[in-house]
């Protein structure tokens, strides 16, 4: 693909709706099946799309149908376990462990600035974690793929843990920073080729490893931890190889369904993205609860509208949150297809400042120059349409409505006032955190904010019950505002990084002592408690949050003599 169509407003030969597999499909009945024999109580609708095969599609069918049912067309309990047991393989057969061939108990040169004992025992528990969590893709996906719902990798995986069996998009740049901080290059390198195979495979980065996840991507990060392991390893064939995926993935993300124009009141066109799934159909990994949510509304084509929404939702890794839906009380008016993202033109202005990057290192200038144009067009663009002067923080937009033909006018009613961390996103980009003025306002309004906890930051200021609202606090926000601070140059900035990382760092150790585990999500306003809400149960492992905390061990350290209990 050359840069010119890279960076021309990519037509889109993707329809709308990606198809699922008949596998998929005939996971989804057993998952309707299972809720209704088994009941509600700990069912995890996941699990029954993550099983594998033990013999045919069209022999498993066979035998479901036949199975006995009573009057009313229910299963007994004792025949849909026996059925299951006969014909699948548990969830997470499908990967195997896999012992790094780059992990040693106590890396050279491991996080020198941690001086306090007990912190670098517990730190190295946590590089210990990454065994845990390693795996590989069983043999058996690659010679029968079509009995399994797992999809066929290149090399090994990190996954996030518990119900999280595979590969993930946006969990991979956390994970590989904190495997950069335990000196595991290989493995970080081989979490990228999986990724890029993804591209090669379907045009762009899945949400994950499943025949499932076909229908969507994710924060888009992949050039983030390209220009990353680069920096750390000074790998140039990494760089060759991964550069023709990155310009796929950059159509991709401008293609018809993500990219809206909006004329801004000095009648200058910018172009912004947003999330898009390609789905209008309950997801399979959650096809009982997406149909109960969708269950009062009686318009089809409303209803396939509210899927589209979901998935999208999902796409934005935030699922979910108050921050995609009209009424924050009425899960079914999530808009997530009209709202124009601050974080997510945030990680393509990264994407574009990352491609010119390692386009120049590769002796491209072309393409270096055309991808530095871009993203000053970007970056035009999030001043224009998210930045708010007055309160000092970028806001996301919302469209007059999904379809976008033409362009839209910018209208300031159109930014939503509330408060996110995703408001304090673009302070991640060099663009942003290397202007001094800038950076002094925006923390000063991140300060005023009540996001900042005791704890750590908040991810809105609105306790819905979804997980990605207050109380929670997320790995991956904490680190990207931490980060932005810290490298801003300001002395004010970097000592206020420093402090949430310790909050964090701290709150991870004692939730760790009082468990054994690692965390998904913190609840920002307790030290040492684990985060809750949302629509499935807290889970434990956990990839980014074990990235995070070596990250910011690595930058920060830990002083000898401070303490680290709550």
């Amino acid at each position: 693909m050359s840069v010119s169509e890279s960076l021309s407003p990519c037509s889109s030969d993707i329809e709308p709706v990606i198809p699922t597999t008949p596998l998929v499909s005939f996971f989804e009945r057993l998952q309707e099946t299972a809720l209704n024999t088994f009941g509600e109580t700990n069912f995890d609708p996941k699990l029954y799309v993550d099983v594998s095969l033990k013999f045919d599609l069209p022999t498993t069918e066979d035998a479901f149908v036949k199975l006995p049912k009573s009057a009313n067309g229910s299963l007994s309990v004792e025949d849909l376990k026996g059925f299951i047991e006969k014909y699948f393989e548990s969830a997470g057969n499908d990967m195997v462990y896999y012992e790094p061939v780059d992990f040693v108990p106590e890396p050279e040169g491991f996080l020198p600035k941690v001086k306090n004992p007990e912190v670098r025992a517990w730190a190295l528990e946590v590089h210990a974690l990454w065994k845990n969590l390693s795996r590989k893709v069983s043999d058996q996906v690659q010679k029968r793929p079509e009995l399994h719902s797992m999809l066929p990798l290149p090399e090994p995986v990190m996954i996030p843990g518990s119900r999280f069996r595979e590969i993930y998009y946006w969990d991979s740049y956390w994970i590989i920073r904190g495997l950069l901080a335990s000196k595991m290059y290989e493995t970080a390198k081989g979490i990228v080729t999986n990724l890029i195979y993804f591209i090669e495979e379907y045009g762009y980065v899945l949400t994950g490893g499943r025949a499932y996840y076909t229908n969507r991507s994710q924060p888009p990060l992949l050039s983030a931890m390209i220009y990353e392991i680069y920096n750390k390893t000074g790998d140039m064939q990494l760089v060759k190889k991964s550069l023709p995926a990155l310009l796929k993935e950059y159509c991709f993300w401008n293609s018809d369904i993500h990219k809206v124009i909006i004329q801004d009141s000095q009648s200058c066109n910018h172009t912004l993205n947003r999330y898009y799934a390609m789905w209008n159909k309950p997801r399979p990994e959650a096809t009982t609860k997406d149909k109960k949510f969708a269950s009062k509304i009686s318009n089809v084509s409303e209803k396939q509208q509210f899927y589209r929404e979901l998935a999208s939702a999902a796409e934005s890794g935030w699922d979910f949150s108050s921050r995609w839906m009209r009424n924050p009380s009425d899960f079914t008016t999530l808009a997530t297809t009209t709202i124009l993202p601050v974080d997510l033109n945030t990680f393509i202005l990264k994407m574009e400042l990352d491609i010119a990057f390692l386009a120049k290192v590769t002796g491209d200038n072309s393409t270096a120059t055309s991808f530095i144009e871009a993203s000053q067009s970007r970056l035009n663009a999030i001043k224009s349409v998210f930045w708010d002067e007055e309160v000092g923080q970028w806001l996301d937009y919302w469209l007059n409505d999904s379809t976008c033909k033409g362009f839209q006018t910018w209208e300031a009613c159109n930014q939503k006032q509330s408060v996110f961390a995703s408001n304090f996103i673009p302070l991640w980009v060099e663009s942003f955190h290397s202007d001094t003025s800038l950076v002094e306002k925006v923390m000063k309004s991140f300060q005023g904010s009540g996001l900042l906890c005791a704890h750590g930051i908040a991810t809105s200021l609105m306790n819905s019950g979804e997980q990605w609202d207050f109380p929670n606090g997320w790995a991956p926000l904490q680190h990207m505002i931490v980060e932005g601070l810290a490298r801003s140059g300001s002395k004010e900035a970097r000592s206020l990084a420093e402090d949430i990382a310790m909050r964090w760092i701290r709150t991870n150790y004692v939730a760790y002592k009082k468990t054994g585990k690692m965390h998904e999500k913190y609840n920002v306003q307790k030290c040492g408690e684990f985060g809750g809400g949302g629509k499935y149960a807290p889970q434990t492992g956990f990839g980014w949050s074990n990235g995070v905390v070596l990250a910011f061990l690595e930058e920060f350290g830990w002083p000898q003599d401070q303490m680290i209990d709550c």
